[in-house]
């Protein structure tokens, strides 16, 4: 008789949420990269509006952790039960893996934005990335 594994639900919550943080923050990196910069937030010189190129950064880099979170906890439950086959479980982690180190070559290269408005901004793309993998990974898990 095969040994059931058993995740609790707060190492889904985690998990779920902390990939979900990293690929906000991938996201983030790379939008840099394509002049949606969150920092543009804190830049006082446009007269007090705020530019839609940041408003989008902060919609695709909350929208892009809630999926992630939400997908990351589903693939997590299903896969302890056994009903996510192997090959695919591989080429979702392999996915994963490429977007980061497509963001850690992004951010190799020399930064667009201040030092300290770019250390908000990525301070920001953390929080906001782990709040909305968190919220995606717990309505997967009370749906489950």
């Amino acid at each position: 008789m095969p040994i059931q594994t058993h995740f609790t639900p707060r190492l889904i919550l985690a998990g779920a949420a902390l990939f979900g943080m990293l690929l906000a923050l991938g996201v983030h990196i790379l939008g840099q990269r394509f002049g949606f910069n969150l920092g543009d937030l804190w830049v006082a010189e446009r007269g007090g509006a705020i530019p839609a190129r940041a408003a989008v950064a902060w919609w695709l880099i909350s929208a892009v952790a809630f999926i992630v979170g939400y997908t990351t906890a589903i693939l997590l439950h299903r896969a302890v039960s056994g009903q996510i086959p192997r090959r695919l479980q591989q080429m979702l982690i392999g996915g994963g893996l490429l977007l980061l180190i497509a963001a850690g070559q992004a951010a190799s290269g020399s930064n667009p934005m201040p030092s300290v408005a770019g250390l908000l901004a990525s301070i920001a793309a953390l929080a906001l990335g782990a709040l909305m993998a968190f919220s995606g990974a717990y309505f997967a898990l009370e749906r489950a």
